[in-house]
């Protein structure tokens, strides 16, 4: 059993052999979430999700997408999250490295959002770049009284790490932490209680190593999961059952049992 936690399957890197990365993945995981970071893709991540089984989707607003979204984009959002194959809200969060929106902008759209998790007691998926501070104070606000939720391809500190792990909050890892440098996630990798540690590729983005520079696909996560097992010392197919249990837990993914998990 193996999940990955978060794909954008939709994006156009896929157009040209979508079908074969499809094949691959169907063949090698058990599942993945395709997530949306705007309206069309979130549009996009439900029409992969009804296509195929072994999809599921969330929906939401990107902080980079923030200053675009049209002013009725929350009651499209709730309409989405209707629909049977959508498991979260996501990827929405604040990205102070690129500042692609309005800072104030992006905190009003991520707290918009958490406010509608809130509502509809689905979990959530956060994407953190040098904003720190102000995800963990609006976390603080509203994490307590939602369906749960996930740092994403998480970068920051280990104290940062523990801090939303005390929320309830799980921690992602995706292919940097196969990167000879990252020796911060590596340790985080470590520190991490098992049952809060969620495998991901972010494809077609931060393609590990040994692929590092080409386009990623889900099937590579199983790179993910090999490192870290090797940086707990476990065996590559615990670490892969055990974060697939958490990730069906989290989502609750309807269709798939999660494994008992000890911390």
């Amino acid at each position: 059993m193996l999940i990955d936690s978060h794909v954008h399957l939709d994006n156009e890197r896929f157009n040209e052999d979508r079908e074969e990365v499809l094949a691959r993945c169907r063949d090698q995981l058990t599942a993945v979430v395709n997530v949306g970071y705007d309206l069309e893709s979130s549009r996009r991540s439900i029409t992969l999700a009804e296509q195929y089984p072994f999809i599921f989707a969330a929906v939401g607003v990107h902080p980079h997408d923030a200053k675009d979204v049209p002013e009725n984009y929350l009651e499209e959002l709730a309409q989405m999250i209707e629909h049977p194959r959508v498991v979260a809200i996501g990827e929405i969060g604040l990205d102070y490295y690129y500042d692609l929106s309005p800072r104030d902008v992006q905190q009003r759209i991520f707290e918009q959002q958490l406010e509608l998790a809130k509502k509809t007691g689905l979990p959530f998926i956060v994407h953190n770049r040098d904003a720190h501070g102000d995800i963990m104070q609006l976390l603080g606000k509203y994490a307590p009284y939602t369906g749960g939720g996930v740092m994403h391809c998480f970068s920051a500190s280990w104290e940062v790490a523990r801090d939303c792990i005390k929320m309830g909050l799980y921690i992602s890892l995706a292919g940097p932490v196969t990167f000879a440098n990252a020796g911060k996630l590596k340790d985080i990798a470590v520190k991490v209680p098992i049952d809060r540690l969620l495998v991901e590729t972010d494809c077609p983005y931060l393609t590990p190593v040994p692929h590092r520079g080409k386009r990623n696909e889900p099937a590579y996560v199983s790179l993910v999961a090999e490192h870290i097992a090797k940086l707990r010392d476990m065996e590559t197919e615990e670490v892969a059952a055990l974060t697939a249990a958490n990730t069906i837990r989290l989502f609750k993914l309807s269709g798939l049992d999660p494994i008992r998990t000890e911390g």
